[in-house]
């Protein structure tokens, strides 16, 4: 389990194709802490650890992640926001994120508001996955409060700290993101839906 706080961000170093699987080696700044078999979220998808080398991690998408993410469209040279999973005795400071994608969303907007940011998002209404005002959503693997909350389409905003500290700041309009909605409103849609 996850909590949406991204630790740091990594580089892609090197993608390899084998079979229908890709393995990405990343760097970062906690890529020796980390240990084999130790599920991490990167962009917010919980992948397992299956080398370390220094400073370079290395994790393994199955097609099956390919085809549900945006890891897909990853290339060498490009950020991914790193996540370990939560600590039992630690602060809960984001919210529940398991690291399970829902869908992939698109950035259909991106301004800037004296000292922050507005982005806005869109995604495909018809999988059932729904937003509610001033509701948690998990966006490339960071806790944000979604607001405009409308069917398929939402808008967060964006501080300073957050920019700088994510890879929001390499979004452009047009890109993919990963979404993952809130796990209480999906339990809450499905219940409600029986």
């Amino acid at each position: 389990m996850f909590t949406g706080i991204i630790e740091t961000v990594g580089t892609i170093s090197s993608i390899e194709q084998e079979g229908s699987n890709y393995h990405f080696n990343i760097e970062s700044n906690i890529s020796n802490e980390l240990k084999i078999d130790q599920s991490v979220a990167h962009n917010g998808v919980c992948l397992t650890v299956v080398a370390v080398n220094e400073n370079v991690h290395r994790v393994t998408a199955i097609d099956e992640t390919l085809q549900k993410t945006s890891l897909g469209n990853w290339n060498v040279g490009g950020k991914v926001n790193i996540e370990r999973c939560m600590v039992a005795n630690g602060r809960f400071d984001g919210h529940v994120v398991q690291g399970h994608v829902d869908q992939i969303g698109t950035v259909t907007s991106i301004q800037e508001e004296d000292g922050s940011w507005l982005y806005d998002f869109e995604y495909d209404p018809s999988l059932g996955n729904v937003t509610v005002e001033k509701g948690s959503i998990c966006v490339n693997g960071t806790s944000l409060t979604c607001f405009n909350s409308e069917e398929g389409k939402f808008r967060v905003a964006i501080i300073p700290y957050t920019y700088d500290h994510t890879v929001f700041h390499t979004l452009k309009e047009g890109d993919s993101v990963n979404l993952e909605f809130d796990i209480i409103g999906k339990y809450v849609k499905r219940l409600l839906g029986k």
